[in-house]
């Protein structure tokens, strides 16, 4: 056996410890990854649109609109590890380009179980590539209906509380699904686009399933939503929004700023502050950033 056959074993074997070393390694993150009964619930930074991230103290992952353009991408490895690239369910709360562009990239990279979907109907084409991405994959699809709750395992469920009805006649913003996120004694009202009409219905309904810890301000924070009547009903420790630096709509608004600075509700924007990170231990939520700054009107 020749001085090249040793050396060419020697670097094969060296190389196959190597492997099998950074494998254990890997294997001991994935199986020792040590939750302690934490959900987590991240408004992430994706400028001009919504996506929320939330994980389950059990490790199911939810993403709630993908945001506009490429932009999820680049912020998705900041909340879900380098190894994983399978989130449980994706939710388009309605089918605007700003809650679901970022969900077509993102289906290239990582798998999904099941999708979320209001009803409402979008014709632009970047829709029709979604949801061609979806069916080639096989995701099954779920409509959102009033009533449901989906288990997110440790406790944690999401509730359905709009819509109620067939709504793909509605306008996109007036079919947005509306969603309690419920852990033990904590909470977050998920509001999609619903604009204050369907506040004003889901008051009619009853005040008992709207008082959450966290309110995710309707539309970006636009007048169209958060009555005062409404979020003194869900009357939130925190509100938090997500817009874009000096977006050309102006979230978000005075009228909704003014209104949180009535009720004395901490009003927090990913505009400045980049994403925002809550954990519950389901008695209390933490906010996570260091020296948040509150929102501004137009984000700027």
């Amino acid at each position: 056996m020749n001085t090249l056959t040793h050396v060419w074993k020697f670097f094969h074997w060296y190389l196959l410890l190597i492997l099998l070393a950074i494998s254990i390694i890997l294997w001991t993150i994935i199986l020792h990854e040590e939750r302690h009964g934490i959900l987590k619930f991240e408004v992430l930074n994706i400028g001009q649109g919504d996506s929320l991230y939330i994980e389950s103290p059990t490790g199911t992952q939810v993403l709630v609109d993908g945001g506009p353009g490429n932009n999820l991408m680049k912020v998705i490895p900041s909340v879900v590890p380098f190894y994983d690239r399978h989130i449980d369910m994706i939710v388009v709360t309605n089918p605007d380009a700003d809650h679901y562009e970022g969900f077509i990239p993102l289906l290239d990279k990582y798998s999904a179980d099941v999708v979320l979907e209001p009803g409402t109907n979008n014709l632009y084409p970047a829709y029709g590539v979604l949801e061609k991405e979806i069916q080639d994959k096989k995701i099954p699809k779920i409509l959102a209906k009033r009533g449901q709750i989906i288990d997110l395992g440790g406790g944690a469920v999401l509730q359905v509380l709009f819509p109620d009805r067939d709504v793909s006649l509605l306008s996109s913003n007036d079919g947005s699904i509306v969603m309690r996120l419920v852990y033990g004694e904590t909470s977050v009202m998920l509001q999609g686009d619903s604009t204050a009409k369907i506040e004003d219905y889901l008051l009619s309904l009853g005040t008992t399933t709207l008082k959450s810890t966290i309110l995710k301000a309707g539309h970006h924070g636009s007048r169209t939503s958060s009555t005062f009547e409404y979020v003194s009903a869900v009357a939130p420790q925190w509100t938090v929004m997500s817009s874009g630096v000096n977006n050309q709509y102006g979230h978000p608004h005075k009228e909704t700023i003014e209104t949180m600075q009535k009720l004395n509700i901490p009003t927090y924007d990913t505009c400045n502050n980049g994403t925002l990170i809550f954990e519950s231990d389901g008695k209390n939520f933490k906010f996570i950033n260091s020296n948040p700054k509150q929102a501004v009107i137009g984000c700027k």
